[in-house]
């Protein structure tokens, strides 16, 4: 999901949970939209449960990960998913972002799963990991930036460094002092909107289309989030996972790397138990469709 996207609650959502619980993905952030004008499903749309399809709640317009033509990562996962469980996806699509996916769609029964939330989430009921991966450094390969660490002291000489609002990347980016350095510049790619009060996203291309052009020295993205930009790009880029090392000044670990699952209801015990069982049956597919989107993949629960 984005994700949530894709705050999760270790880094990769603290966020997430304050924007579900005033308007809620995992570690992924994805698209660009503004949440504010945009309308969430409601009963009337969503198709009444039924044995024979899995209802996977989806945000119809955040790409990389969800897209109403159905060519997004997590909702090819989710029909590898649905496959696996001897039943029809059947996409629930809301306009809003994926982080409103709990609170507008699976607490009201409007869809039963949501694809690719951190472990652990605890507004849901994870399945097993399916798949860990982490942020990444994103550079142009002709500069031979080889950073994998934010202690890295090469960063501190860069110049603009692109990272999503709100993601440990922006955190670390304040810690070390540079983010006021870049915060102007951050604006200006989703054209000053605040992400105060609204959910405000720089688009994981848009992220990648800077370092191409050299307006940026490097990006930090969400693995999921940026890979099939990273993979689609004539200049050849580097793409390196970020070492799960980094501290904050205070001494506070800021995660790096995450585990993602699939989330059904809290009390969906019957369910995640079918899910859970599907996934084991689904993972050479999802393996493959991870590989082909260009994820870098770490063992579950490193």
């Amino acid at each position: 999901m984005s994700r949530i996207t894709r705050l999760s609650l270790g880094f990769g959502g603290a966020l997430l949970v304050a924007f579900a619980t005033v308007g809620a993905q995992g570690a992924s952030f994805g698209g660009s939209s503004d949440a504010g004008s945009n309308a969430a499903p409601t009963a009337e749309q969503a198709p009444p449960p039924d044995p024979n399809t899995l209802r996977i709640c989806a945000a119809k317009n955040q790409p990389p990960l969800s897209m109403e033509d159905g060519s997004g990562l997590e909702n090819r996962i989710g029909v590898a998913l649905a496959d696996a469980m001897k039943r029809k996806a059947q996409f629930v699509w809301s306009q809003r972002p994926a982080i409103y996916l709990v609170r507008d769609s699976l607490d009201k029964n409007l869809c039963d799963v949501i694809i690719g939330l951190d472990a652990g989430d605890p507004r849901v009921a994870t399945s097993k990991p399916y798949y860990r991966t982490g942020y990444v450094f994103v550079s142009r390969a002709d500069r031979g930036l080889d950073i994998a660490s934010w202690s890295d002291p090469r960063l501190k000489k860069l110049g603009h460094i692109v990272v999503a609002f709100g993601s440990p990347g922006e955190t670390l980016l304040k810690d070390m002092g540079q983010y006021e350095d870049n915060m102007a510049y951050l604006y200006s790619l989703v054209n000053f909107k605040s992400p105060r009060n609204q959910y405000t996203q720089i688009d994981p291309g848009r992220m990648v289309g800077e370092v191409i052009s050299g307006a940026a020295d490097i990006a930090v993205g969400f693995a999921p989030d940026v890979a099939r930009y990273v993979k689609g790009s004539a200049t050849p880029l580097r793409m390196t996972l970020i070492e799960d090392d980094a501290v904050k000044s205070s001494g506070e670990n800021v995660p790096q790397r995450f585990d993602q699952s699939i989330a059904v209801r809290r009390d969906d015990k019957a369910l995640l138990a079918e899910v859970d069982k599907a996934l084991v049956a689904a993972r050479p597919k999802i393996d493959e469709i991870l590989k082909a989107e260009g994820v870098p993949l770490l063992p579950v629960g490193q």
